[in-house]
């Protein structure tokens, strides 16, 4: 399995610290509001990097953190008079219910910056004890030009990081490069004792502290979007390296941005989205399946057209496998054909190479799509109840992978609607037109459609 690293540019084989293990560590939110869709675009890659290296059976660790304590969360706060621990509680919950209906399972710790004070405040210590960090009145300051290799995630040199930088009117730090790691605490705001006087901890420090704490001193995989390379991302190698003279992560991963209708989404233009937004138009479910028909890396644009042309992708793979389970539900059996099973394994083998290639998911989607081809051109009544179990099996096995999951409107199980087309075809036969009229709509309001054909009654969720 090869990975694009930024840290080098290029692809490289993946090859984890212990056998059969990944250490994975990916930023989360800032707790102040919903979710936007380009958060949701890493939250949905790198649970699906997770899902495949699980099914590739590597025992995978994956933290996510919980930012929850910086400015736009005390600012909101303070608008809306509660504390910003409320202010936290409650989007985290509103996270959980959108990433529940993106498919995205629960980290194996999903740590919060406020209950890890302590790690913070002792690798800041650390870092001050080898002369990295310096306090000023309180404020505490990272001194990146100690750091020489700092830039070499972005692969800028420091000359040039530092042109963008400036002092502002009123800071302390001694450099216009350097940044906070602990922040003096002003009025009204939350704060924690540390060696440096009441304080709040900086951004950056909290996800170096959380992944040692969680994973170790050096892991396997940090992935985030592309705008956290700089700062956020070589603010945490400096902290981190210099903290422990050991590598951070030995492979780092970066999705690309996202555009809205051709344009860089904003508040300013009116075109900035959260998920829940959007899920109010199209499911979860359409919503991962778009943002996974693209590679990870490359920008993607956002509108409804193209989420439009994912949900027909969508419905035209459960259409699939719909009716796979109706050819089943009348099919003999029978020992299964051997040229279906093999081409069955050369489809399955396509979407694995294109998974281990730096987890191509816009090729893994074109995969399922030629086994969609497959069966609709080589599959009809004839065919035997093994290689139709075969094709639902491995359609269900990989969208599993990508975290699609099959939508329904309701509440009704295969077997419940099975039984309610027999006693519709038994009130027909009794010329009880009234009572099948009746299950017809009532399966029709329930979002499940009804085809009467030669061979049968066929029925599809719509």
């Amino acid at each position: 399995m090869k990975l694009y690293n930024s840290m080098t540019g290029k692809k490289e084989e993946f090859v984890p610290i212990e056998e059969g293990k990944v250490k994975m560590y990916s930023c989360g939110p800032t707790v102040y509001n919903y979710f936007h869709i380009g958060n949701a675009r890493p939250f949905i890659i790198f649970d699906t990097l997770r899902r495949y290296f699980e099914y590739r059976g590597y025992d995978v660790s994956f933290v996510q953190n919980f930012t929850d304590i910086d400015d736009k969360m005390i600012k909101r706060a303070n608008e809306e008079n509660i504390t910003v621990k409320e202010l936290a509680e409650r989007f985290i919950a509103e996270y959980f219910i959108d990433a529940e209906g993106l498919g995205i399972k629960k980290a194996t710790v999903h740590p919060r910056a406020t209950e890890n004070i302590d790690e913070i405040i002792s690798i800041i210590k650390t870092l001050e004890d080898k002369g990295y960090a310096y306090n000023v009145d309180g404020d505490v300051y990272f001194s990146v030009k100690k750091f020489k290799e700092y830039g070499k995630l972005s692969h800028q040199p420091l000359e040039n990081l530092e042109l963008g930088a400036r002092i502002e009117v009123g800071d302390k730090k001694k450099d216009p490069m350097d940044f906070a790691v602990w922040k003096a605490q002003k009025p009204g705001e939350p704060a924690w004792e540390s060696p440096w006087g009441m304080g709040r901890p900086g951004w950056h420090i909290e996800c170096s502290a959380m992944a040692t704490k969680y994973l170790g001193e050096t892991i396997d995989i940090h992935s985030g979007g592309k705008d956290l390379i700089f700062p956020h991302h070589e603010n945490e190698i400096a902290q981190s390296e210099c903290a422990h003279d050991k590598t951070f992560a030995n492979y780092w991963l970066h999705n690309g941005y996202i555009n809205v209708d051709n344009k860089k989404m904003s508040k300013s233009l009116g075109n900035f989205f959260t998920v829940r937004d959007v899920a109010e138009k199209f499911d979860y479910t359409v919503i991962r399946f778009f943002m996974l028909s693209a590679h990870y890396r490359n920008p993607i644009n956002f509108s409804d057209e193209l989420l439009s042309q994912a949900q027909s992708g969508l419905e035209r793979i459960n259409t699939c496998v719909d009716n796979l389970r109706f050819l089943a539900s009348n099919a003999k059996d029978g020992a299964p054909n051997p040229e279906i099973q093999a081409e069955l394994v050369a489809l399955k083998d396509a979407f694995i190479k294109a998974m281990d290639d730096d987890i191509n998911t816009a090729d893994a989607v074109s995969a399922i799509f030629d086994i969609v081809k497959y069966v609709n051109t080589n599959f009809d009544e004839n065919t035997e109840l093994a290689s139709l179990e075969s094709a639902i099996a491995l359609i269900e096995e990989l969208m599993d992978v990508l975290g699609i999951r099959k939508e329904s409107k309701n509440d009704f199980l295969d077997s419940d609607i099975e039984a309610l087309i027999e006693e519709r075809n038994n009130a027909r036969k009794n010329k009880d037109f009234k009572r099948a009229d009746e299950i017809r709509d009532m399966l029709k309001d329930a979002g499940i459609a009804l085809e009467d054909t030669r061979g049968g009654v066929k029925w599809k969720r719509l």
